[in-house]
């Protein structure tokens, strides 16, 4: 590790002289790249740089402790060397988090898709509380959040439903809700009083940009249709509604919720190539990730990584075993806590498979 730690201290040192030769400042690009790198490095190296300072204190302590003979001194010394020790662990485990390599897709804005599983309107009606959940994590966090496509139901639910959420470090936190998500309480549509169990599937992708995912216009199948709404009905009788397929993988994209073809058709590229990235990606990583069908299933209610028990008033991550008796809250978007917890586990993880000492 600290081998690690003093290239990158190099690293950073020679950033800061790039950057103030006048060679490199004549070149904006190049000047910017390296601004780009040092601002990366920075956030590292005032911990090293005080983990650096400890470990001199301590060494000095230590040495002034073998001299002294005032039994005083003796005891201020173990004391200060007892503060720095301590200080000097919690710096040590910062440093190792720091070095865990960055998922490059973190500050991505991100699509979420959400789409009811088992347990029909029910189901659906979960999907919409979802849906609510993450508008209102999105708003806490100062987040844009725009519908790019949704299939409502009758009584207010969505069979399916697509958002995109723009703002710093979107994909970062909101890649752990990617799964499946289970419902435990009474319908609105049972009359008997009885608790049923239903589930709907979340899946968050990180949006890419056009230059980092080819596509070949005529690998895109384009048709057009009219906008429908609430079981089936045809919302407008212009034919502005885009579904686009991409044929050589069959992924099937579609978008109705602007009146303009033009813009439905910009959305609908969008969640194309964010769709196109993860399965590339999970198709490169596969014996180390799982695929998008994997991590989603198939909407099933045995297969969840959370289940939300309104009976009970609690919410449950089953991946962390975390349960929190404040469902109310989660679903008005009070989500930080899950996600501190599941981000915590995850770097966790990490070190033990980076075997960082």
């Amino acid at each position: 590790m600290l081998e690690k730690l003093e290239s990158l201290e190099n690293r950073y040192l020679e950033l800061e002289a790039l950057l103030s030769d006048p060679a490199v400042i004549g070149q904006q690009s190049v000047w910017r790249e390296h601004s780009r790198e040092l601002a990366s490095l920075s956030e590292i190296m005032e911990p090293y740089r005080r983990y650096k300072k400890v470990t001199s204190d301590l060494k000095d302590a230590a040495e002034l402790l073998k001299e002294s003979r005032d039994s005083e001194m003796v005891n201020f010394l173990k004391e200060e060397m007892g503060k720095l020790n301590k200080e000097k662990e919690a710096l040590e485990k910062k440093l190792k988090e720091l070095l865990i390599p960055k998922d490059p897709m973190d500050e991505k804005n991100v699509f979420i898709e959400i789409r009811a599983g088992t347990g029909g309107e029910e189901a659906a009606l979960f999907a919409a509380d979802l849906l609510k959940m993450y508008t209102q994590y999105a708003e806490q966090r100062g987040w844009k959040i725009e519908i790019v496509d949704a299939h409502p139901t009758d009584i207010g639910g969505f069979k399916e439903v697509i958002v995109g959420v723009a703002g710093k470090g979107a994909y970062s936190r909101l890649k752990y809700e990617s799964g499946v998500h289970r419902v435990q309480r009474i319908p609105e549509t049972e009359s008997g009083g009885r608790i049923h169990t239903s589930a709907a599937t979340v899946a968050v992708l990180p949006e890419v940009e056009e230059v980092e995912v080819e596509i070949n216009p005529q690998d895109l199948r384009i048709d057009t249709f009219c906008s429908t709404g609430p079981g089936g009905q045809s919302v407008n009788t212009t034919q502005s509604a885009v579904r686009i397929t991409h044929l050589p993988t069959g992924i099937v994209v579609s978008c109705q919720d602007e009146k303009s073809q033009l813009k439905n058709k910009e959305k609908a590229m969008r969640v194309l190539r964010s769709r196109l990235m993860d399965k590339y990606l999970a198709e490169q990583a596969a014996e180390m990730a799982e695929t998008r069908r994997a991590q989603v299933g198939s909407g099933d209610r045995s297969e969840r990584i959370r289940t939300y028990n309104f009976p009970q008033n609690r919410v449950t991550d089953h991946r962390i075993s975390l349960t929190l008796h404040k469902l109310d809250q989660v679903l008005a978007g009070d989500l930080d806590e899950i996600i501190e917890q599941l981000i915590a586990s995850a770097r966790a993880e990490q070190l033990r498979a980076t075997g960082t000492k």
